[in-house]
């Protein structure tokens, strides 16, 4: 019973085994294939390759026409197409960044263009409000040169004799008086601005309506004299022509008053901030209109 007990366990080990030996022989088999496979491409790529430096080495020796190593031509051909291909990619690449470079540099020089045709229209609607408020009949002009010399503070513009500018017209902004035609000629004049040195005007304070004159210093600045010390002067107070001098007409800004200087004197002294910025005149009007002073003196002048 024992010796026929053990005989299934040793059938049974014989079935496990058998499998096993069968894997093996197939792997076996596999490998022995592959190297044979190998075995056999081997000389074939030993001949491609022999072939390939053999047509080398001929290539090296042959020559053209002209007496250059046909390998060297074929090298020399060959990189030069590299290099073709490359060069054009790179200039590709540099014609893109410039056309966006150029297009980011249209855009901006246009914004300023619309920018500055914006800001000329503004002042030009300014300049017609102005004309239409002054009571005044004045022509518009516009700012062609400025004083190359400091100690005159004088301007140039692009109206003359010949589109009815006389000497002594007043010269007025949106913004204030600018000054009086020094020198009229047939198709331009020369404006002496009211901070020149040799410039003055009639003034008055608007709230306390002291009087007194209004004097270019060659600054940026003018003085007011000969204001009372007892009139009512304070600071910020705006300045108005007082039309007393026959060249300006009554009533327009000159500055406002920047300081007071209340001396042991009879007048003040009082330094006033001129509404205009003469550094950016660009249009301004000439007064055509003769003030009332002036049409006074010419009635007394003919009588």
């Amino acid at each position: 019973m024992l010796a026929f007990g053990s005989a299934p366990v040793a059938l049974g080990g014989c079935g496990i085994a058998r499998p096993g030996r069968r894997e093996s022989k197939a792997e076996t088999h596999s490998a022995t294939v592959a190297t044979a496979s190998l075995n056999t491409r081997r000389p074939g790529y030993l001949l491609a390759g022999a072939i390939v430096l053999h047509v080398g080495l001929i290539s090296a020796q042959v020559t053209t026409g002209a007496g250059v190593p046909f390998l060297e031509v074929v090298t020399f051909g060959s990189f030069a197409e590299i290099q073709r291909v490359a060069t054009s990619v790179v200039d590709g690449i540099e014609d893109t960044w410039s056309g966006y470079i150029d297009l980011r540099r249209v855009r901006a020089e246009n914004e300023a263009l619309r920018q500055a045709l914006v800001n000329q229209a503004e002042r030009l609607r300014e300049l017609l409000e102005l004309r239409a408020r002054s009571g005044v009949q004045t022509t518009a002009a516009e700012v062609i040169a400025s004083a190359a010399d400091p100690r005159f503070r004088t301007i140039t513009i692009d109206k003359g004799v010949s589109h009815g500018i006389r000497r002594d017209m007043a010269i007025i902004s949106p913004v204030g008086v600018v000054g009086r035609v020094l020198l009229p000629s047939s198709a331009a004049s020369k404006v002496q601005l009211l901070i020149d040195r040799d410039a003055a005007a009639g003034a008055v304070i608007e709230r306390s309506r002291a009087q007194g004159i209004v004097v270019g210093v060659g600054s940026d600045v003018l003085q007011m004299q000969y204001v009372p010390g007892t009139a009512d002067v304070a600071v910020d107070d705006r300045v108005l022509t007082s039309g007393i001098d026959s060249i300006y007409p009554k009533g327009f800004v000159i500055g406002t008053v920047e300081s007071v200087d209340r001396g042991p004197g009879t007048f003040h002294s009082i330094r006033v901030r001129p509404a205009v910025d003469f550094s950016r005149l660009e249009e301004v009007l000439v007064v055509l209109t003769p003030s009332p002073a002036r049409e006074g003196a010419a009635a007394e002048g003919q009588e």
